[in-house]
Parts: C-alpha cells; structure tokens; sequence
C-alpha cells in the first residue's frame, strides 16, 4: 500500500463532474425544445392556413357596412386557433415524452446519488479562500484545511454549484447557439 493519507485517489474531477452535469442539463434542454417542436401534422399545416387565410380576409374587410363580416371572420379564427392550440396540447401530453421525462429524471436521480455515496465523506475540490470569500463557510465541506487553508468543498454543495451554473451556461449558449 503505497497510499498516503496525504493522496487519495479520486476517479472523479471536480471539472468531470461539472461536464457531467452540464450534459444532463443539455439533455433536459433539448428533450423540452423537441417537445415543443415536435413534428407539425398535415392537419395542423392546414389549419395555420385557414387561420392565416381568414385573418386575411377579415383585415380586407374594413367598412362599416362589412364590420359584422369581418367580425364574424375573426371569431372563426379564434376558433380554430383554439382547436389548433388543443392539437398541440394533446400532442404535448403524449405519453413519449412523459416516458423520456421520467427517464430522464430517473437517471439524474442515480447519477447524483451515486456521487453524493462516492463523495459523502471526502471534499470534491479543495478551493483558496479569496475565491469564496462571501460563501466559503456555505460551501466548505469540513472548514478549512489545517495544512493549506484551502476551503474543502462537499458533494452536496458542488452539485447544487454545478447545476446553476451549468443553467446558467446554458441560457446564455442558447442565444447564440440555437438548441
């Protein structure tokens, strides 16, 4: 055993463990845009055609004596859009997606489970204290380390570090890089 209490052997970064995070929160973003996408039917194609065709001809019809006309345009397409809106809805409640949710969910749940085992009694990352000066005693597994003086960070906060973080990359990506 050439293992000194100084050095112990971690198979996990700190930084892996970021990427790992930051890969589900990818997951979770792009399952909740292909849920919104989804695949647009022939039905609905037309219906955004009838809508489009009636707003068209309600604008067109702009005197006072073709008011109740137009009016009456307007109407069916709210109506439409309406049926349209709940085609979406069905679509959205589909049982796939609810499936790759839970999956989803599911595995998030083990992964952070099994981090928080691996990692329960040693710190992830070992932190100089300027750089956590307002939230150093929030987010320090132990205190301080005697030796450096170097914050000792727990699982549990580095995950919940981790995740807002890996939220917050990800909002700002999503400007520039379409999802």
């Amino acid at each position: 055993m050439d293992e000194t209490l100084g050095e112990v052997r971690r198979p996990l970064s700190p930084f892996t463990i970021l990427l790992i995070v930051v890969a589900l929160q990818l997951l979770d973003v792009l399952l909740e845009n292909l849920k919104k996408r989804g695949s647009t039917s022939s039905e609905e194609i037309k219906l955004r055609q009838e809508i489009n065709q009636l707003l068209k001809e309600a604008n067109s019809l702009s005197t006072p004596s073709t008011f109740a006309q137009a009016a009456k345009l307007r109407r069916a397409a709210v109506a439409k859009e309406k049926e349209l809106k709940k085609k979406h809805e069905e679509k959205n409640n589909d049982k796939k997606w609810s499936l790759y949710e839970k999956v989803l969910l599911a595995s998030k749940a083990l992964l952070y489970t099994g981090l928080c085992w691996q990692f329960w009694s040693t710190p992830v990352a070992a932190v100089p204290p300027h750089l956590l000066q307002p939230f150093g005693r929030f987010l320090s597994w132990r205190g301080a380390d005697a030796t450096s003086g170097n914050y000792m960070v727990g699982i549990i906060p580095w995950l919940v570090l981790t995740s807002r973080v890996s939220k917050f990359l990800l909002q700002r990506l999503s400007k520039f890089i379409p999802f």
